[in-house]
């Protein structure tokens, strides 16, 4: 994980919480946030995970922003084992490896490696016996990332179809709904091609409830959801899609399926989740001295609506004490959304940055209140920027600059509004992905 210089600020655990100056509450939220990201990095967690090494061959296939750094921590842990096999990770996520082929592909609109490496990843399961062993790496960002469409659809249908989803206001749970049956490797579909061998899956969870089938569309998991159920969320957000799409869901919408063989001893262990990535964060605050209430692990809903009720939920506890007595800290975790209506032409901002805008807007200049909120996997949306820190004087700077925060909320230019102020959160690709956490400190 990079760590740009603006980010080493003065230690803040040599005076009391109350008495902590804007750099010091700066340097405690980042130290929390930092915790929550080194809680998930696979090099301390995948060991300990680990099933017995088996007796066949040992193949490692994978997707998602993670995917890399868990082959390489897979590599690690057991040097004595004979892996191959190949995983897919996000532009710039990549890491060295020694067997296990490291594949980068494009997100969150997927490209012709996205396909080439569904492609490759099935043939990795090919022709394998009962003795075999597949291990399964997946994290966040594996739906792009692993894309094979079904018969009759294009690349570019599938391209159509996530970039309507993306601006739809759909959750994420609704977005991987769509994908997996609009996929020839999602839903389960992995697991199936690799029988009679085994899968046992290990898997970073980005996703509010932490459901192994939503997780990059649950590639080994069998899909809990119908072509049906795709359709209606189609249905409920507009979406157009092409018809090929449309046919393909029609045809199986009724249909009963007869579901290609697993193996019975498949098994599925969630080895990083965003409420265990809050808990290491609340204990890093503990020993500072801060209390700690965790709101949540997946808050969900529009990314402007949330600010404006935790901002809300801070100012009751700076003005009464409720729901926590300061010096205290609020956190939260999960994956909000960010709504672009049609014909508009949105600026540049992700789903962290325009939450912190809204609690910016609506703390008005609050005193003793500061908020931080990034994507633990370094990537704000589409931006560099992981997130960005509002402080009780960011309305202030803004005027000073000429910057109108509600005019840049309005126009979904968040990025551009904290960039403006030196604020943005830069930490480059963090290589793991347990979703967004957010931070509120009330002095």
């Amino acid at each position: 994980m990079r760590v740009s210089q603006q980010d080493k600020v003065p230690d803040f655990t040599n005076t009391a919480p109350e008495a902590w100056s804007d750099q010091q509450v700066r340097a405690f939220l980042r130290s929390l946030f930092d915790a929550a990201i080194a809680s998930a990095q696979p090099s301390r967690i995948l060991a300990k995970a680990l099933p017995e090494k088996p007796k066949g061959r040992c193949i490692v296939v994978g997707a998602g922003k993670a995917s890399a750094a868990m082959a390489a921590a897979l590599e690690e842990a057991w040097p004595d084992v004979a892996l191959e096999g190949v995983v897919v990770t996000r532009d710039g996520h990549a890491v060295p490896t020694q067997h296990i082929t490291i594949l980068e592909a494009s997100h969150p609109v997927p490209d012709a490696r996205s396909v080439q490496a569904g492609q490759e990843v099935l043939n990795a399961v090919s022709d394998l016996g009962e003795e075999d062993l597949v291990i399964a790496l997946i994290s966040g960002g594996g739906s792009s990332l692993l894309t094979l469409p079904v018969t009759g659809m294009t690349l570019e249908d599938k391209i159509c179809i996530g970039q309507e989803l993306l601006h739809s206001g759909a959750t994420i749970s609704e977005m991987n709904t769509v994908r997996r049956h609009l996929s020839a490797i999602k839903g389960g579909r992995l697991a199936q091609a690799a029988f009679p061998a085994r899968v046992v899956t290990f898997v970073m969870s980005d996703v509010p409830g932490d459901d192994p089938a939503v997780i990059a569309s649950g590639p080994t998991v069998s899909s809990p959801t119908t072509a049906e159920n795709a359709l209606a969320i189609l249905e409920k957000y507009e979406i157009s899609v092409p018809e090929s799409a449309k046919n393909h869901l029609r045809q199986h919408a009724n249909a009963t399926e007869k579901q290609a063989a697993m193996h019975p001893e498949n098994s599925v262990y969630m080895i990083a989740t965003p409420y265990l990535a809050l808990q290491a964060a609340a204990r890093v605050a503990g020993k500072a001295g801060v209390r700690t209430l965790v709101l949540g692990d997946a808050l969900e809903g529009e990314s402007r609506v949330a600010g404006t009720v935790l901002s809300g939920i801070a100012q009751s506890a700076k003005q009464h004490q409720v729901p926590v007595k300061g010096p205290a800290v609020l956190l939260s975790g999960g994956e909000t959304t960010v709504t672009i209506q049609k014909g508009e032409k949105p600026g540049k901002g992700g789903r962290n940055t325009e939450f912190l805008l809204s609690c910016a807007v609506s703390l008005r200049e609050a005193e003793g209140i500061w908020v931080l909120a990034g994507d633990s996997d370094g990537i704000d949306g589409t931006e560099d920027a992981a997130g960005a820190i509002v402080t009780p004087t960011t309305l202030k700077r803004g005027k000073k600059s000429g910057l109108n925060a509600e005019k840049f909320l309005k126009n979904h230019d968040s990025y551009s509004y904290f960039k403006a102020l030196n604020d943005l959160i830069m930490t480059g690709p963090t290589l793991v992905n347990v979703n967004d956490i957010r931070l509120i400190f009330i002095q």
